[in-house]
């Protein structure tokens, strides 16, 4: 059983329901598919960050920044919620191409974190349903890790740090050495608008500037297969 983390955000709904059948469409090995919910973490005492709304945008008072999901500082859990060695997290608006289980042949024990190292500085000031594109280090990185939950490195990541270190800390994985940072196929975490489809092809389409759900992206990359997903849902 492999334990696979989904960011959730009531706002994209049907962008998660459409990961999670993507994947287990074409999943060979079994799952166990946990949406991170904002409300359950804070239920259970495992987030505490205080924030609050500007402009009808979240704003963690931590990071003094913006965020423009509800799991986007929760995604660091991960290794503390998994009940298995190895653990995936992939945010919600991910449209699975390939079987999860050629992932999972990448792990490697070196690593205690695995994920796609992008180059990623996009030139927008807005994304998705007009929420500002905050720049950090290492940008895109967290958003689908391969997480080695027993790597002794990752034991510096509790639950008080993840709660009180500010998001673009966490989200350049500062608690390891870059030597304990694995790389992994630009096609694991392929970016729409970033990532060129006929020089690396995806195994995992990632609609970051926001998918098809959204009527300005009805032609994006990749918007008609998303939508074929979607309505095999319906």
């Amino acid at each position: 059983m492999l334990s696979l983390f989904i960011g959730y955000d009531p706002r994209e709904d049907l962008a998660y329901n459409v990961c999670v059948h993507s994947v287990k469409k074409r999943a060979s090995i079994p799952l166990d598919i946990i949406p991170l919910k904002l409300s359950e973490l804070r239920a259970q005492k495992l987030y505490t960050r205080l924030f609050s709304k500007r402009n009808g945008q979240m704003y963690d008072l931590i990071s003094d920044a913006p965020m423009s999901t509800e799991f986007a500082v929760s995604r660091f859990l991960t290794p503390i919620l998994s009940k298995t060695k190895w653990a995936i997290f992939c945010d919600c608006d991910f449209l699975w191409l390939d079987d999860i289980a050629n992932l999972m042949k990448l792990a490697d024990d070196r690593y205690a974190v695995m994920c796609v190292q992008h180059n990623y500085a996009p030139p927008e000031t807005h994304k998705m349903d007009a929420q500002m594109q905050v720049q950090y280090a290492r940008k895109n990185w967290s958003s689908l890790m391969l997480w080695n939950c027993e790597h002794p490195s990752n034991k510096a990541l509790t639950v008080d740090v993840v709660n009180k270190v500010p998001g673009r800390d966490l989200h350049r994985f500062f608690w390891l050495k870059d030597e304990e940072i694995g790389s992994l196929p630009t096609r694991w975490n392929w970016l729409e608008g970033h990532n060129k489809k006929e020089e690396n092809p995806p195994s995992v389409a990632h609609y970051t500037r926001g998918g098809p759900w959204f009527e300005h992206m009805r032609n994006c990359d990749y918007a008609q297969e998303w939508l074929d997903e979607a309505a095999e849902l319906k």
